[in-house]
């Protein structure tokens, strides 16, 4: 047996369910679906009820405890006739549940252990007929299932861990990352774990898959896996170019020293405020963390804006001289803008390059514009142009930040904050403070891998 036969079987007897976890899955589900038709029963509308994800494929792993239940009406029922109709169903299936909101509301809640998602659609006759976007979900099920068998399934699991230890699964807005069913797409066209990760090692963006050679239009995507489905949608457009990277590089080191490690997620031990001033004396950066009351918004509301505010935040740091030498951002009750820096004080002179001299009329504008200016150094010419050295607005990033933070691009909810100037600065020292509610977020800023 070779050392990736040992690895794989190794990581199997984890990821794999027992056939008691199947049997108690199967009978729970089936429980709720009875539940759920008894409730249809009572409707004015006929429905039907339907198991799908990866519970439903066999693809699910070890562990895992989730049950996502469809129930499908028909497709010319108003849409408020539909919300209300799954949340009765939902309210009667999971007396407990609460109700929470995609394209429309549906309800999510607990039974026998099982964290549970009942969820109204539409039953429709092809994808490309969605009203709203649950309504592929059934499709991929039925695509999947005709596709899958117990090896390729058993290699679905393993895909989807090995995601999980290297941090690229979910297709959440905030992660960026794999979803199960983009896993298990990847697995079946490429026929097995291994095969998908030899493919993905030798990926080149843009990387193009149609498995149903649907000959769709262009996508603007480095990964592009064109939903069997729907010819107009890539299932893989959430996917960060950093993220498919991450899988390039532990592909290729898996593929050259398997190690059951490759499946596990290496959280790191949060650091403390000495740990955090540690690393400040040790790099002798200066940081800058911009910090608020985070949105009152869900995940793939609120990141998508921290993501533009931390984008914008640098980009306005670069464009008053400030060389910043990384970025991050991170949310709980409190959400952070950070940015490490490179000097913590700019000279109080900055270069400042007029036209070429040779384009006359705007050459001599900037000339003139300048040349009884006592208050700078210049004009003058230099490799070609005019250049006067110039007093500088800002040479602090907190005086950045205190007078000129509200310019940049930021996500709505974050630039309304900022122009209320409900926010916070901390520079230097001051940013170890943030190591009680981010100790593990600063802990894998400062300990950075691949």
């Amino acid at each position: 047996m070779s050392d990736f036969e040992a690895v794989v079987a190794g990581v199997r007897e984890r990821v794999d369910p027992t056939p008691e976890e199947r049997r108690a899955l199967a009978a729970t589900a089936g429980r709720l679906a009875d539940r759920a038709r008894a409730a249809i029963a009572d409707l004015p509308v006929e429905a039907d009820v339907l198991q799908v994800g990866s519970t439903a494929r066999g693809t699910w792993v070890a562990g895992d405890r989730d049950i996502d239940l469809f129930v499908r009406f028909p497709a010319d029922l108003p849409r408020e006739d539909l919300e209300a109709h799954g949340l009765t169903v939902g309210a009667a299936v999971l007396p407990d549940g609460h109700e929470e909101y995609a394209e429309h509301p549906y309800v999510k809640g607990e039974f026998e252990g099982y964290d549970v998602d009942l969820v109204p659609c539409y039953r429709l006759d092809a994808a490309t007929d969605i009203q709203s976007a649950v309504d592929r979900t059934p499709f991929h099920n039925d695509y999947l299932l005709g596709r899958l068998d117990d090896d390729l399934a058993g290699d679905v699991r393993l895909f989807k861990q090995f995601l999980k230890g290297i941090g690229v699964y979910g297709s959440d807005l905030r992660t960026q990352g794999f979803s199960g069913y983009l896993a298990e797409l990847l697995v079946v066209e490429y026929g097995g774990f291994r095969a998908t990760l030899e493919a993905a090692r030798d990926w080149h963006p843009t990387v193009v898959l149609d498995p149903e050679d649907h000959q769709a239009a262009d996508f603007d995507d480095p990964l592009v896996v064109v939903d069997p489905t729907d010819p107009e949608r890539n299932v893989a457009a959430v996917v960060s170019e950093t993220n498919i990277a991450v899988l390039q590089h532990h592909a290729r080191e898996f593929l050259d020293n398997p190690s059951e490690d490759a499946f596990e997620p290496d959280d790191p031990e949060p650091l403390d405020e000495d740990d955090v001033q540690s690393h400040l004396d040790r790099r002798g950066t200066t940081p800058l963390a911009v910090v608020f009351d985070a949105p009152d918004l869900v995940d793939d509301q609120l990141y998508p804006q921290l993501y533009r505010s931390r984008d914008g935040l640098a980009r306005g740091l670069r464009e008053y001289g400030f060389e910043v030498v990384r970025t991050a951002t991170w949310a709980d009750d409190r959400a952070v803008l950070f940015a490490e820096l490179s000097v913590a004080e700019l000279p109080a002179v900055e270069r400042h390059e007029g036209p070429p001299v040779h384009v006359a009329d705007h050459a001599r504008g900037f000339y003139e514009k300048y040349a009884d200016d006592e208050d700078v150094y210049g004009p003058f010419v230099d490799d070609g142009r005019y250049v006067v050295e110039r007093e500088r607005d800002i040479r602090t990033a907190r005086e950045f930040a205190d007078e000129h933070l509200h310019e940049v691009a930021l996500g709505a909810h974050v630039a309304s904050l900022v122009d209320a100037g409900d926010y916070d600065v901390l520079v230097g020292e001051s940013v170890t403070g943030l190591a009680g509610a981010f100790g593990t977020e600063l802990a894998a800023y400062f300990d950075p891998s691949a």
